[in-house]
């Protein structure tokens, strides 16, 4: 397949190219920094939806993996996650994976752990989500794992979670690089913890 990841130089898109281009699948990277890596193109979050959808036309798939790690939350990860989506139905691409962010549907958990600390992004994440879901005509998948972290990858998931938690980075790019050969995904919002499932086998399972 024919894809961009958006936030494709990130922490998570850096991996998640890697990851989806030793599948076989025509990947580019999208960001502002369109320098940092080779099979790079410049994608800003501020432009209009028409003005992305030129950059979109001919995908078979758009990851949305981008974010201001709090820096632009109203523009990065929420209006522009949303501008995205309608430069994505402009441009004629049907899949669409996002990243999102654990219980970030769920206001009544802000509260706990972690969670009350980030509120904002969650607020962000919120928004988008919610316009993904009942806005677009997308088929969409949205995965929400807890905090990423920079620990070994363990290659194994649980998508039952009934607390905040943590995930290594590369098993959640992992985890997304699967999304994209599962059908069963489309339509659904993918809470992400860690577990004792592979990944293969945890999303055939869905």
């Amino acid at each position: 397949m024919k894809m961009m990841v958006i936030g494709g130089t990130g922490r998570i898109g850096t991996l998640l190219v890697k990851a989806l281009r030793q599948q076989g699948h025509e990947v580019v990277a999208g960001s502002r920094h369109a320098q940092k890596a080779e099979g790079t193109v410049f994608f800003d979050l501020h432009e209009s939806p028409a003005e992305m959808a030129t950059r979109l036309k001919g995908l078979d798939a758009i990851y949305f993996v981008a974010g201001s790690r709090g820096k632009d939350l109203l523009q990065t990860d929420l209006n522009g996650a949303v501008n995205v989506m309608k430069a994505a139905e402009l441009s004629g691409v049907k899949r669409y994976i996002q990243l999102s962010s654990a219980f970030a549907l769920q206001p009544e958990r802000w509260s706990e752990g972690y969670l009350a600390g980030i509120t904002d992004y969650n607020i962000a994440k919120y928004f988008a989500d919610e316009w993904l879901i009942h806005q677009t005509n997308l088929d969409y998948t949205i995965l929400q794992p807890g905090v990423l972290t920079e620990k070994l990858a363990t290659g194994k998931v649980t998508f039952t979670v009934t607390a905040p938690g943590e995930n290594p980075l590369a098993d959640v790019a992992t985890v997304l690089a699967h999304v994209i050969d599962q059908p069963a995904t489309v339509g659904k919002v993918l809470m992400m913890g860690s577990g004792e499932t592979p990944i293969g086998t945890a999303l055939a399972q869905l």
